[in-house]
């Protein structure tokens, strides 16, 4: 057979590379899972109740925050958040148009009015620069990403709040365990959104999400509004929805948890190493991380010109990739009314159409890591 053909023969029988490895995982927990999910079964307690609370109780602690309120998922987590700090029709909220479309569906469900702010390039993470230009005395909030595990600007964007006697929402779907100088994510704003998307760094077996607050006032109306604007059964002080973390859920997750600093430093190990192979690579730009926040890296993402073909190519040798994200907020048709063309947001644009995912997730070995790179270096032009 000749080298062609050799090529072809190790590329059809090569092991796929994931994005991210579910199965990988839950192997290294598997009797532990079941075992919390058959308490919940056996004990009938389906909404609500011990497996709930006792979670809430451990993610609150793991956030360093008073309190944590676990709803159906990330999205709800926004949502909930926008309407307990009273945020609404004719309010404007600053965030970022790099990012996963919940975050501005978030407000426009709320009723305000989402207002975009161009990226920093280096970090994708929002430029407090830029968002000062487009706070109005129709701003209510600001609502920073903290992008592929890594936290925003903080002390610039609060200074903003100060100023400007507005509130600081952390969507932090992406960062659990994230710090910014020292202090976790969750504990910088006013309030912290997390999802618990199955491919999150803290992934349920399904929806969940949680929001986090020191703010006892806007814990409480949180868990209102998840529960139909209740605390008692079938006295409603408010209108609110059904947004409950689901008990499975949250026993599951409270196993996930005991691991997820390990998982975490798993991540960053994995990160290093990429960055060490990558270093001599041209045309291939490489995450940088501030010196001030440590990231958690929920997504491993690089930057490179014919971005498209270069993940075709990748996929022919078995090597998933993702794309996060490939068009900008700003540019979705759902958004189109705000009448922001291409052009708007030049940086973040930019990224979209060069950022590409590689795979990370803890189970990774160093070999995969190398294999990948490898094929990077054959690929890149």
């Amino acid at each position: 057979m000749n080298s062609e053909g050799n090529k072809m023969e190790k590329t059809a029988t090569a092991e796929k590379i994931r994005l991210v490895d579910l199965d990988a995982q839950y192997q290294t927990i598997r009797e532990e899972v079941w075992s919390a999910m058959k308490d919940v079964i056996e004990n009938s307690s389906f909404v609500l109740g011990r497996h709930v609370k006792g979670f809430e109780g451990s993610f609150a602690r793991f956030c360093n925050t008073r309190f944590a309120t676990g709803v159906a998922s990330g999205t709800d987590a926004l949502v909930l958040a926008l309407k307990a700090l009273g945020i609404g029709p004719g309010d404007e909220v600053i965030t970022v148009p790099n990012t996963a479309f919940p975050t501005a569906e978030a407000v426009t469900l709320s009723g305000a009015n989402a207002v975009f702010a161009d990226i920093k390039p280096e970090t994708f993470n929002i430029d407090p620069a830029e968002v000062k230009k487009k706070i109005t005395k129709k701003t209510r909030a600001i609502m920073p990403v903290h992008l592929y595990g890594q936290p925003a600007q903080m002390d610039e964007l609060k200074e903003l709040c100060q100023a400007h006697n507005l509130m600081l929402i952390e969507d932090a779907a992406q960062a659990h365990g994230a710090e910014y100088k020292g202090q976790r994510v969750g504990t910088i704003g006013n309030v912290a959104c997390f999802s618990f998307y199955p491919s999150k760094n803290l992934g349920a077996y399904g929806d969940g999400g949680a929001v986090v607050t020191n703010d006892e006032r806007i814990a409480d109306k949180v868990r209102m509004l998840r529960n139909h604007g209740r605390h008692e059964k079938y006295c409603h002080e408010i209108e609110g929805y059904n947004s409950r973390l689901d008990a499975l859920q949250a026993a599951i997750l409270s196993v996930k948890l005991k691991y997820l600093d390990e998982w975490n430093e798993k991540r960053r190990q994995h990160a290093q190493h990429y960055d060490k192979l990558l270093s001599s690579v041209k045309n291939v730009t490489t995450p940088k991380v501030l010196d001030e926040v440590k990231s958690v890296y929920h997504v491993y993402a690089v930057r490179v010109k014919d971005r498209d073909l270069l993940r075709r190519k990748l996929k022919e040798e078995n090597i998933d990739t993702g794309i996060h994200y490939p068009i900008p907020l700003h540019l979705q048709p759902a958004l189109a009314y705000l009448g922001l063309g291409k052009g708007s947001f030049p940086k973040a644009e930019e990224a979209a159409s060069e950022v590409l995912s590689l795979p990370l997730y803890p189970e990774m070995t160093n070999e995969q890591i190398e294999t990948i790179v490898d094929a990077l270096k054959q690929h890149v032009k």
